[in-house]
């Protein structure tokens, strides 16, 4: 493969191959993890975004938000990216091993496997970020080393045909990203102008970066218990990986 794609290419009838990107989808994931990279890549002519569920049934976002999947995982079509978001709903995840396997069933095939937010502690249980430098939520990057990954605090890590995003808006940079990989920059710069996205965040508070240290602090307490529980499914999807 090479280091930037190309577009799909025409079939002899004159048809041109659809290109699939797969949305794992699940009960109390974070909407926007998953919805702003769908946006940004329903924009590019001959991408097809499919959303997956373990299930048929619609899934309750962690803001309540019900999303409907076009297909399971157990007759999802072939995928030429796999993206995995995050959410509270990630903890069980590390130990379901029907979604893990089919993860790394689609992994073997597809041309990237990508994930934003807590999304990559799922590609790392299923032992897909092994040796790979990623990026997660900044409160859960301590736990990728457990799952054979080198945490690297950068808002989007392409290594190799991996691609992993910070938490949560970070998501619409990935999905730019991948664009820009895959189709091209004038394509990448067309699709950011037509959504209008120029950041202008009213508070400097986005990132343990240049948050204050008080305020940090806080939203670790905040979040200390789903960590907690976090770091706990880490270390039991380890041990399955590497017994």
């Amino acid at each position: 493969m090479s280091e930037q794609g190309t577009p799909p290419e025409a079939t002899s009838e004159g048809e041109t191959p659809v290109f699939r990107v797969g949305i794992l989808i699940f009960d109390d994931m974070t909407l926007l993890d998953s919805v702003g990279p769908a946006d940004i890549f329903a924009r590019v002519p001959g991408v097809e975004v499919v959303m997956i569920g373990r299930d048929e049934r619609a899934v309750v976002t962690d803001s309540g938000t019900l999303v409907l999947p076009a297909a399971t995982i157990a007759d999802a079509p072939i995928l030429d990216v796999v993206f995995v978001g995050g959410g509270a709903g990630v903890t069980p995840l590390l130990s379901d091993q029907e979604v893990l396997e089919f993860l790394r069933e689609r992994a073997a095939t597809a041309q990237w496997v990508t994930s934003v937010c807590t999304g990559a502690l799922v590609l790392g249980a299923a032992g897909l970020l092994d040796g790979y430098d990623a990026a997660t939520h900044w409160t859960v990057m301590h736990l990728l080393p457990a799952l054979g990954a080198r945490p690297v605090e950068r808002r989007v890590v392409i290594d190799r045909n991996r691609i992993t995003g910070g938490g949560v808006t970070a998501g619409i940079d990935f999905a730019l990203r991948v664009v820009a990989r895959l189709w091209g920059s004038d394509l990448a710069e067309m699709i950011q102008l037509a959504c209008e996205y120029d950041p202008e965040p009213p508070f400097s508070t986005g990132s343990p970066r240049i948050a204050p240290p008080g305020l940090i602090a806080q939203c670790r307490q905040a979040a200390s218990e789903l960590t907690e529980k976090r770091r706990i499914a880490v270390e039991l999807a380890a041990g399955r990986l590497y017994r």
